[in-house]
């Protein structure tokens, strides 16, 4: 997958780091400076996402439609809807 393809509420793997083979949800894009900023509603809570690198990620291919809508519109996420929406993710990929 292209990185363009990624926007907000897309799942991406790391690939790089000590967090290599986790899955984030998108919650902000840096796209000027080449960040993502992600959370998994676990470690990394949407009040403190993880910035990591557009190059060190692999997208998916997936959207989380209502987190993603819920971002882009302000509204309120709850880190345990990402967790759970990512539990639901991993359990449909194995």
């Amino acid at each position: 997958m292209n990185e363009i393809d990624i926007k907000i509420g897309s799942v991406v793997m790391s690939t790089q780091g000590r967090d290599k083979g986790m899955y984030f949800v998108v919650a902000d894009i840096d796209r000027k400076r080449g960040y993502l900023y992600l959370a998994d509603g676990g470690m990394r809570k949407l009040n403190a996402p993880k910035k990591k690198n557009l190059k060190h990620v692999s997208n998916s291919g997936v959207t989380l439609d209502v987190i993603a809508a819920k971002l882009t519109e302000s509204k309120k996420v709850f880190d345990s809807e990402i967790k759970s929406a990512l539990r639901q993710f991993n359990q449909q990929s194995n």
